[in-house]
């Protein structure tokens, strides 16, 4: 019986003598883990998304187009894949991160579709230890507009407004920016994406920068940059969060021979002056919600009267109202409605097409989770859109439109 006793207690004891070994262990491999810095695949995330639209029920206009918009608008459209982002990004270190987004549903022309092209391709240098102060570098999105700088993902309406959209096709342009916001506001920023707010993304409180000015994907053809400023203060209100804004650029446009028609009349130097300030006013739909826009400025326009391209004014601007239903099942129903108006050219169209938009939408959109949405959209649409070829173009129509997106 002593043996056995003997032999219990010595059993015992290696018992907890390995257990207290195991953990020291654990302890200084988990300690040497700490020590040791993150690669840079520790850090790689992979997120997008697929959208897919039919906008040809109850059409009452085939020849109402908006090429800038949706190509599968009017005649002959149908099924339509609108975007498929991958999006690849991740913080290398303490103060590099980098985003880089493909699209793999880029129209090369009216009938090739879905070829592969890059959006975004760039990386942030903080500045200090919080990355309050940061630098951009490469392509992505100009700090010129909310809803350009609002993702497709995340957006109400299904396409863009025209009136601050025709400033940058795609958003985007090859430069260097720099953005500063405090700690604080950069966190509510992500946070209004993230709570399902329809928040623009972290594109700081101050941002300013220089661009080619040629669009995204476009080699520079004067030398010449392009300069932006933008000033974005999100305020907390009780309940409510708003965010005016105020923006603009300066600089040389260069319309592309391929940009024009045989027989149209330009400068001698195809450079014209490129000029834009806008306000903004944000208030996050909590659960009603407004997006208000407005911008002022000058660009090339196709003239009829001159059979030429001149430097004229622009204006307009869009509003967009919201309400937020969440139910007990944890679904959401968000109606909205959105008015919008133009009157100026679109630079990187054929003859820097002459327009004058006027547009009321009214939609719904249900997200039963949190990876699928699905928008409906009705349009009633007028717009005179005219170049050289096409000088007595005005058409007026409706139209249902339907997209369904899905998130990962």
């Amino acid at each position: 019986m002593n043996m056995r006793l003997a032999v219990k207690r010595l059993a015992s004891v290696a018992i907890v003598v390995y257990m207290f070994a195991a953990q020291s262990v654990a302890q200084e491999q988990t300690e040497i883990k700490q020590e040791l810095p993150k690669k840079w695949f520790d850090t790689f995330t992979i997120r997008g998304y697929v959208q897919a639209r039919y906008n040809r029920l109850l059409e009452t206009n085939p020849d109402l187009k908006c090429e800038q918009c949706d190509r599968s608008w009017g005649r002959n459209g149908g099924f339509f894949l609108r975007r498929v982002r991958i999006i690849f990004y991740g913080q290398i270190s303490k103060r590099i991160y980098y985003y880089i987004q493909p699209d793999f549903a880029s129209s090369a022309s009216s009938t090739g579709l879905n070829f592969g092209q890059l959006r975004d391709a760039y990386f942030d240098l903080g500045l200090d230890e919080k990355n309050e102060f940061r630098i951009r570098l490469g392509q992505s999105k100009v700090p010129f507009g909310f809803e350009n700088m609002q993702s497709s993902q995340n957006r109400l309406p299904l396409d863009r407004n025209d009136a601050l959209n025709s400033a940058l096709s795609n958003e985007r342009d090859m430069g260097g920016f720099f953005y500063w916001a405090p700690e604080g506001k950069r966190k509510l920023l992500s946070d209004l994406v993230r709570d399902g707010l329809k928040g623009s993304g972290d594109y700081g409180v101050f941002a300013f920068g220089a661009f080619n000015g040629q669009t995204a994907n476009k080699s520079d053809l004067n030398n010449q940059v392009h300069v932006v400023a933008r000033f974005s203060y999100p305020l907390e209100i009780g309940n409510q969060i708003i965010e005016p804004g105020i923006q603009g650029y300066t600089g040389k446009y260069v319309i592309a021979k391929d940009q024009l028609s045989s027989g149209i009349k330009t400068n001698t130097d195809l450079n014209y002056t490129d000029q834009r300030a806008a306000l903004s006013f944000i208030l996050y739909p909590k659960p009603f919600g407004i997006q208000a826009e407005y911008n002022i400025g000058k660009g090339p326009e196709f003239n009829k009267a001159t059979d030429s391209i001149e430097v004229k004014s622009l204006h307009g601007g869009y509003a967009t109202l919201s309400y937020i239903i969440k139910t007990k099942k944890e679904q959401f129903f968000i109606p909205f409605t959105r008015f919008q108006y133009y009157d100026g050219g679109k630079k990187h169209e054929l003859d820097a097409r002459s327009y004058n938009v006027r547009e009321f939408e009214i939609g719904v959109e249900w997200q039963p989770v949190k990876q699928f949405e699905l928008v409906a959209m009705y349009t009633i649409s007028s717009r005179r859109f005219e170049d050289f070829i096409k000088q007595e173009n005005f058409q007026k129509g409706n139209l249902l439109r339907l997209q369904a997106q899905i998130n990962f």
